[in-house]
């Protein structure tokens, strides 16, 4: 193997810490403590209210006509769309549950790359110009976190964790294998250079991961096997190896891992759109909590998204790009079965600009207190160094 074929390769392994759009990445990074985080990005402004639906709202049935069929009953007041009926066990044993009326402090432009910008940078004002995201700040606020070796493909990375604390980063299609004939050799032939000495350190790191992670997925597939949960879930899936990789490492030593679920933007046909991606957000969390094992019980899972969506369908049966949506949030260390927040009501003088479901909490908010009394961070450290200027506001109680 030539000097170019090898950075070739190394560079399309994502040695570079690079992920293409195309491509999800997983982050991942170790902690110090013994629960675990999972940050999950809904791209492209999931409809919160299409999701965990306010059926009990005087308004909601005029507002929504054709997207509020097939509802799962919650509260009496909240009703949950019907697509995520396979994590309906999860709900029932106070292991899944959803914030609603919330949003970053991005208002009135609703550009997805803005919002997804603030979202991950965790500060307002943030756009294109920020070099670092909250989990990463986060992170920075403890000491002797050590990265996980990781892959990444292309040309772009995930924000939410990019910044000074060390993190490693991985694709699905990454591939790597050296026998240690090969990472003798690499390392002879490039001692002398810079440059291409630590490429070679980078891509053995990353050989050696992958065995680590195939003996830990083998475990993992046993597991799920053995989930009666897991019969509906098409394990082919990208969505479902991404959830698998990031088990099978909070398994080990990981202990913070990120990753996106795309497929939210539905201006036209939405009762089809949302039922796709609901379907691959259930098979994602379905999996990792097989994939998870006992562990599941010490983790936390928070899915984001950027912004929601009008509060009326508009005449091509979808919603265009709102203000204030929902967090839907996972896990055996949280307190499921509940919708938290303060509903506004969807009468037209209580909508945000007589168009969107007004926020009635920074979104912020809750990973906060996730940090906060899952994982022990300070709140000055918290409204100061990972999501500057926010109020933190009164507990929620989300943590169990």
């Amino acid at each position: 193997m030539d000097r170019r074929k090898f950075l070739a390769r190394v560079a399309a392994l994502g040695c570079s810490a690079a992920a293409s759009p195309l491509v999800t990445p997983v982050a991942l990074a170790q902690a110090p403590w013994d629960t675990r985080l999972v940050v999950i990005i809904l791209r492209g402004a999931m409809d919160g209210l299409d999701v965990f639906r306010p059926v009990g709202d005087p308004d909601y049935a005029s507002l929504r006509p054709t997207l509020r069929q097939g509802t799962i009953d919650l509260t009496g007041f909240f009703g949950m769309n019907a697509a995520l009926s396979p994590l309906m066990p999860l709900w029932q044993a106070g292991q899944m549950g959803a914030a609603h009326a919330v949003s970053t402090p991005y208002r009135d432009k609703r550009s997805h790359f803005d919002g997804q910008d603030i979202l991950e940078a965790g500060r307002p004002g943030i756009i294109g110009s920020s070099n670092d995201g909250w989990l990463n700040r986060m992170l920075q606020t403890i000491p002797g976190i050590t990265a996980e070796t990781a892959f990444a493909i292309g040309r772009d990375q995930q924000l939410i964790m990019s910044g000074d604390a060390p993190a490693a980063r991985w694709s699905p299609e990454s591939e790597l294998t050296l026998s240690p004939q090969a990472e003798r050799l690499l390392a002879l032939v490039h001692e002398a250079d810079p440059m291409f000495k630590n490429a070679s350190a980078q891509a053995i790191e990353i050989a050696q991961s992958i065995a680590m992670t195939a003996a830990s997925d083998a475990e993992g597939a046993d597991m799920m096997m053995a989930d009666p949960m897991m019969a509906a879930v098409n394990t082919n899936k990208e969505h479902v190896q991404l959830a698998e990789f990031a088990a099978a490492r909070l398994r080990g030593d990981t202990r913070i891992a990120s990753f996106s679920v795309s497929g939210w933007d539905t201006h036209l046909n939405q009762k089809g759109g949302i039922k796709n991606a609901l379907r691959r957000l259930s098979d994602t969390i379905l999996t990792l909590r097989a994939g998870l094992g006992p562990v599941w019980d010490n983790t936390a899972v928070l899915c984001l998204t950027e912004f929601g969506r009008t509060a009326a369908e508009n005449g091509t049966k979808g919603t265009d790009h709102g203000t204030g949506g929902a967090m839907i949030y996972g896990g055996g260390a949280l307190n499921g079965g509940r919708v938290l927040g303060d509903w506004p009501g969807l009468a037209e003088a209580n909508l945000y600009n007589r168009r969107d479901l007004m926020p009635t909490r920074d979104v912020r908010a809750y990973p906060a207190w996730v940090m906060h009394d899952l994982l022990g961070i300070s709140r000055r450290a918290i409204e100061q160094s990972v999501f500057p200027g926010l109020e933190m506001g009164s507990n929620p109680g989300i943590v169990a």
